[in-house]
């Protein structure tokens, strides 16, 4: 991992990203302290997804309606949500 300080980050930080984004991860220093390390964002997949849901309970009955019910109100023509709570 190369390690850059903050003014150099600034200076050149297009080189910076070019550089991450070709996989390298670069550690930022402030005063000789490290403030940052940058890497390479990871791509999330459905099968991210499907593994990560993949030990969660489905939600219930009651929640699924509640759930239901809020995003209703996000599509109501009603300009007031609250005006019947």
């Amino acid at each position: 991992m190369r390690t850059i300080t903050a003014t150099e980050a600034a200076r050149r930080f297009s080189d910076l990203l070019d550089a991450i984004e070709a996989g390298e991860s670069v550690t930022v220093t402030r005063g000789n302290k490290p403030i940052a390390e940058l890497r390479p964002a990871r791509r999330r997949t459905g099968r991210d997804l499907r593994e990560a849901l993949a030990g969660i309970t489905p939600p219930d009955d009651d929640f699924a309606a509640a759930i239901a019910q809020t995003t209703s109100l996000l599509t109501s023509d009603r300009t007031d949500p609250w005006a019947d709570a």
